[in-house]
Parts: C-alpha cells; structure tokens; sequence
C-alpha cells in the first residue's frame, strides 16, 4: 500500500491512527484554538497523529440561510493562524477549481467533499497542486466506484491520495455504514478514513438543517477501526448545541479522549494482527 506523507508523518500502512478533527466551520478564532489545541494534547497523549480540519466555506447547507463560514480570504487567513499556532497540519475543503491553489497555500490536505467527488476538473486541479488530495466517497457511489476517482487523480499526476467513507444514502434522512467499503477502497492501494461524525447525520432531518445522531458516534468508529481503517474524521466541539455547523452529529469534546484510547487499542490489535 501507498503511504501518504504529511510533514512528520505517514498514513498507512500499519502506522498510528491519524485524527482529522476539528468544529465543522470556522467560528471566532479563540474557540477553534481552544478545540484544536485541546485535541492536539490529546492526540499527543495517545500517540495518535493530528491533524486540524474546519471549513471555510459550507457550500451545501441546507438552507439558504445556513451559516457557511467566514469565506475564502478571510478563512485562509483565519487557517493560516491556526496552522502557525497550533503548529499543526490543515485539512479543508474545496469546492471550485479556482480555490485549489489558494487553498494549498495553507493547507496540507486539500478535501473534495462528497457530492463533488466525481466532478473531474475539480480533482485535476487540487491534483496539480502538489498537495494531499482527501475524497470523500458520494453517498451515491459504491465503494468500488471509487476506483474511478482514484484514476482520474493518477491520470491528474498525484498519487498522494486518500478516500473517505461517510455513508451511504438509505431510503430518505438517513446514512448507512458499510463496513465492507474499507478493505474494498483500501484495495486501490491507498489509506483510507473514516468519517464518524457525518456517518450517523441525518441529512435535511430537522427541515432547514440536517440532524444526528452522535450517541453512535463511538459505535461506528470501534467498528471502522476494526475494519482496519488508517485514519479517522471527526467534527469536535466543545458545546455542539453552540456549533454553527453540525452540531447534532459533532462529537463532545470532553468524550474524546476516552473514545479515542479505545480506538488506539483496538488499532493496535489490529496492526498486531496484520504483523503476524
């Protein structure tokens, strides 16, 4: 399998778990210090690699009125401060070609969200920026049509890939999990994620916004890891009813460190296991 190199580290390939974490938008600057910071102890505590992700544009909220984020040159800026601050990695998403290479002015990983994940010229130009490409596998598509994805990005000149599962669209407001898209996408030959927290969202559940259920967040992530996942996704906040963006399926804050001792240790039986 491919390893996928950020700064200090690698994904993949039996390596620590990486956390990708973070509140789902950008809000004031104090409060994304105090949770990436806040998750970098921990992830610092347990041997786990970190990584901060926040948006800084929601281009597909619900509602016209849905809070969306500071923009781009203010959320670059906003970006940028937290990198140098926390001294961290950025993951955030793009949504047009043009913001690619802005975008990977700041950040380290740039993310393709899951509605766009097949949109070609989209994944050629974050591609041909040089940086890691994290996609986000559609709630439309099979695990193995990634495979697809996978070779537009290849044919676009990178190969400093990786693939998310988030779910897959179940009837109407619901997501299902299928834990067969883990060794299915990992078979393209480079480290998957998963995402816990928009796994258990219910899309459009509460009308003008979109509703969770995050008490089964740490289900989901057992299993994931499990099912031999290199790194995991999570929207964290300290009070997710005060989250801007996704806060019914946000993690607590205050619980992460205990979920993520438990992922740590099914990990390592995991890498054990693969080691013999």
């Amino acid at each position: 399998m491919n390893t996928v190199e950020i700064r200090d580290f690698s994904i993949g390939n039996g390596g620590p778990l990486t956390l990708l974490a973070g509140p789902c938008v950008l809000e004031e600057q104090e409060r994304c210090l105090l949770i990436g910071g806040t998750i970098k102890e921990i992830c610092k505590k347990l041997g786990v690699n970190y990584v901060y992700k926040s948006s800084f544009d929601k281009a597909n909220r619900s509602s016209y009125y849905g809070f969306r984020g500071p923009g781009l040159a203010k959320g670059l800026e906003q970006l940028a401060a937290i990198k140098r601050e926390l001294d961290v990695p950025i993951v955030t998403d793009i949504h047009n070609e043009f913001q690619a290479k802005p975008v990977a002015d700041v950040a380290d990983i740039l993310q393709i969200p899951a509605f766009l994940c097949r949109q070609t010229d989209l994944l050629h130009a974050a591609a041909q920026t040089g940086k890691v490409v994290n996609v986000k596998k559609g709630q439309f598509l099979a695990p193995a049509d990634m495979s697809n994805v996978v070779n537009k990005l290849i044919e676009s000149g990178t190969q400093k890939i990786l693939l998310t599962e988030r779910g897959a669209t179940f009837g109407y407001n619901n997501l299902v999990v299928d834990m067969r898209s883990f060794p299915i996408m990992r078979s393209f030959g480079y480290p998957v994620v998963f995402d816990a927290t928009h796994s258990v969202q219910i899309p459009g559940g509460c009308g003008t916004s979109s509703g969770g259920l995050r008490q089964y967040i740490p289900n989901l992530a057992r299993a994931a890891v499990g099912a031999g996942v290199d790194a995991l996704f999570m929207e964290v906040h300290d009070n997710p009813e005060e989250a801007k963006c996704d806060g019914p399926n946000s993690l607590y804050l205050d619980k992460l460190e205990e979920l993520l001792e438990e992922l740590v240790a099914i990990h390592e039986i995991v890498r054990k296991h693969k080691a013999e």
